[in-house]
């Protein structure tokens, strides 16, 4: 059987609903990853649910221990074939954020897959059950027309991926061996529109402080004292805007990023940002000058105001506040001195007259980025074309963050993700959805590249 071929199998199978059955089964398991109780569930989804999918395929299975977060266990599979081919380790993460199932419309209940014209609802159909299903689906497709892979595999699914994944660098670092692969093929977040095909190479980094004017510990009446004690939350405002103006563009040397690269900017010239039916519309004007807006999200750094509060908003008084907080969000792109970020805020605060704000940096991951002229993402890159007939839409890095850290750092490598859902699925909402024409098209996208990886001198050889 040839590729076409194992395609339209892969496709024949998908429109019979087997893909279906599979995701309405895992969407069943209630494994929401930031509750107590679901620590039995998880264990539960990996063992009773994953581990036979992937010894059907041929894999050995165990799960391994969180040494951070013990209610997060991961599951590890491997599949070797031979030292002479290629090895691929696939990432999923198999834990959701709650359910909230009374906010779902009506109708609808996070814990059952219902189809309703072209979308799927349930919770994880999206982010990340449907992902990873699909990935498993379609190797198994290439399995069964070749009678093997062609390539060694090695699969890890996480259950805490929504609380941050804890553990996950521990654990990549302690099996080493055991997940040594050639490139990490994965599929998480969205496409840049549902009718774009799209792979990302990493993630901007997220990095979150707090900003803390904590001038007297009462507030004082504003008729009595206006004039004379310094107002906690007009000095934080002004030192925010020290930082970054009223425009997003960044002021502070130390959190912006290096120029942005060549290939960088090539990757980025055709991709387009917004434009879908439910995305907001794009401010001109907002953030770094003379940049577009593919560059602005994907290839530079932002300041993020996420909260403030000074006072009793719900119910002000004619009081000058004593104490002001706020909370910011820097997510950066490769290059950026993450490491000299807090010394770095803390003096140009003092240096602009405000010595008396006080930087916490409470977390942080850092930003990943595959170069977009490496051999495998020229590989990936073709795959896809040969399968849609039209180049993907190629992103250095998505503009969010997720736990790739762990692979290009951690284990060394090469990161290609093809995310299968699109930005209005409704991720961590209610009425999450994966779209069937879409999920139907990366069932082709992913066979085509498993067969293709499973083929003699047309993937990078190992490493």
């Amino acid at each position: 059987m040839q590729r076409a071929d194992t395609i339209d199998q892969a496709l024949e199978r998908f429109d019979s609903g087997e893909l279906f059955a599979e995701l309405a089964r895992r969407v069943a398991h209630r494994t929401e990853s930031n509750l107590s109780a679901g620590h039995p569930r998880l264990r539960a989804y990996l063992t009773d649910e994953l581990a036979p999918a992937l010894e059907a395929l041929g894999c050995r299975t165990r799960v391994a221990e969180n040494p951070v977060a013990p209610e997060c266990p991961l599951l590890v599979a491997t599949r070797h074939e031979s030292a002479d081919r290629p090895t691929v380790l696939l990432y999923g993460h198999g834990d959701v954020v709650n359910g909230e199932a009374p906010r779902w419309r009506e109708g609808l209940d996070p814990w059952t897959l219902i189809a309703e014209g072209e979308r799927w609802y349930g919770r994880g159909s999206a982010d990340n059950k449907g992902q990873h299903t699909l990935n498993l689906f379609a190797l198994r497709e290439v399995l069964r027309a070749r009678g093997q892979l062609g390539f060694n595999l090695v699969v890890l699914i996480e259950t805490g991926e929504e609380r941050g994944s804890p553990g996950l660098v521990e654990v990549c670092g302690q099996l080493r061996d055991e997940l040594r692969a050639d490139v990490l093929i994965a599929s998480d977040g969205p496409r840049v529109r549902a009718g774009l095909p799209t792979l990302f190479l990493g993630s901007r980094g997220v990095t979150q402080f707090t900003l803390t004017a904590d001038l007297r510990p009462r507030d004082h009446h504003s008729g009595n004292w206006g004039g004379v004690l310094r107002n906690a939350a007009t000095t934080l405002a002004a030192a925010i805007t020290s930082l970054v103006d009223g425009r997003g563009r960044i002021l502070l040397p130390g959190l912006r990023p290096p120029v942005i690269p060549a290939s960088v900017r090539d990757a980025l010239a055709t991709v387009p940002v917004g434009g879908g039916a439910d995305d907001p519309a794009v401010d001109e004007g907002w953030g770094e000058p003379e940049l577009t807006p593919a560059e602005r999200l994907f290839g530079w750094n932002t300041v993020e105001v996420l909260a403030f509060l000074a006072g009793t908003p719900s119910s002000p008084v004619n009081a000058i506040p004593g104490r002001a907080e706020a909370t910011l969000q820097l997510r950066s792109v490769v290059g950026t001195d993450l490491a000299g970020l807090e010394p770095a805020l803390r003096k140009h605060l003092a240096e602009h007259g405000f010595p008396m704000v006080d930087v916490a940096v409470t977390e942080s991951r850092p930003p990943t980025r595959t170069d977009p002229d490496h051999p495998w993402v020229r590989w990936a890159a073709d795959s896809v074309a040969r399968t849609t007939g039209s180049a993907p839409v190629l992103l250095p890095n998505l503009g969010g963050t997720i736990p790739n850290d762990a692979f290009a750092e951690i284990l060394g490598l090469p990161t290609i993700w093809l995310p299968h859902s699109y930005p209005a699925c409704a991720q961590h909402a209610p009425d999450e959805h994966l779209l069937a024409p879409l999920a139907r098209e990366a069932v082709a996208i992913m066979t085509g590249l498993f067969w293709d990886l499973g083929e003699k001198d047309t993937a990078p050889g190992p490493a």
